[in-house]
């Protein structure tokens, strides 16, 4: 019959303090129950592992043979006992409706970790990291706050313009950003901070005032404003399909600089699962380029 773990753990306890009390009291069980599970291992192994007497015990040649298998072999277990738990982790990913949750499964299929959904109003711009509700989340730059949150880019997609099939800019293949500055947007949340001022447009507005026609809290209300005719509104290029409506149409905007799609983590997150499931992500080739989506008005 082979050692248990525990045998092992009992018996580097003695073999490092040479003292059966003080080995005991170390792994918190009785010094009695201790001498007699390390008879026990000799017995087994049909070896002496320590030399006693009144006074001291020391490890003899075997003991101190075993004593580095042992120290070896718990080692290994619990940089696999570690990988294990790791390996059935659920990542909760925070998620905007402005980012499409068909997204879950593939990170999924990249990463090789299971993942859970939480939904994020526009009103967090951290997606649930800062209130504890996500360990990771998918977000547009700019992140709200470079110190507190790291981050590793997925993908680099254009920005896209979402206006009524009927707006003069429509009939046109490609839109000059200079075309849309004099039309009004619709806007996200103030508390959207950055992320509001990206998507409005204003990185390539050089001082020059938007015109907000509305604000919208979720992709829905945005598109129920665009198709009254409140604002046009900017999109990433792979949403685009998540907006096509009745009445509406998307086309590529020109003079921006494109919008890119990171997987964020807290900065003080110094698990090793975070940035695993990262580079996980990006070596399983989800970073990739997605076709284009065509340019016709949505039905």
């Amino acid at each position: 019959m082979d050692p248990h773990l525990r045998d092992l753990r009992y018996f580097v306890a003695v073999a490092e303090e040479l003292h059966f009390t003080n080995a005991a009291q170390r792994l918190h069980i009785a010094q009695p129950t201790l001498s007699r599970q390390i008879r026990q291992l000799e017995r087994q192994l049909d070896v002496v592992l320590f030399d006693r007497n009144q006074r001291s015990v020391a490890l003899t040649v075997a003991g101190k043979e075993l004593l580095d298998g042992a120290r070896k072999i718990l080692d290994l277990w619990e940089v696999t006992n570690v990988a294990l738990q790791e390996a059935g982790e659920v990542l909760r990913v925070g998620i905007q409706s402005s980012i499409g949750r068909g997204l879950i499964a593939d990170l999924e299929s990249a990463s090789g970790h299971r993942l859970a959904l939480h939904s994020a109003s526009w009103n967090d711009p951290s997606s649930g990291l800062s209130s504890l509700q996500a360990d990771l989340a998918l977000m547009w730059l700019p992140v709200p706050d470079g110190v507190r949150y790291r981050w590793q880019v997925l993908r680099t997609e254009a920005r896209w313009v979402l206006l009524p099939e009927n707006h003069p800019l429509a009939a046109t293949e490609t839109i000059a950003f200079a075309d849309l500055a004099d039309e009004s947007f619709i806007a996200m949340p103030a508390e959207a901070g950055s992320a509001r001022d990206f998507w409005l447009g204003n990185d390539a507005r050089i001082g020059r005032n938007v015109k907000i026609g509305a604000e919208a809290a979720s992709a829905e209300e945005r598109l129920e404003a665009v198709s009254l005719g409140l604002g046009v509104c900017l999109l990433a290029e792979n949403n685009v399909p998540l907006y096509r409506w009745p009445g509406l149409t998307a086309r590529p905007v020109t003079g921006l600089a494109p919008c890119e799609l990171v997987v964020a983590w807290r900065s003080d997150d110094d698990r090793p699962t975070i940035l695993d499931f990262a580079n996980r992500v990006l070596a399983g080739g989800f970073g990739a380029a997605a076709p284009a989506p065509e340019l016709v008005a949505a039905e």
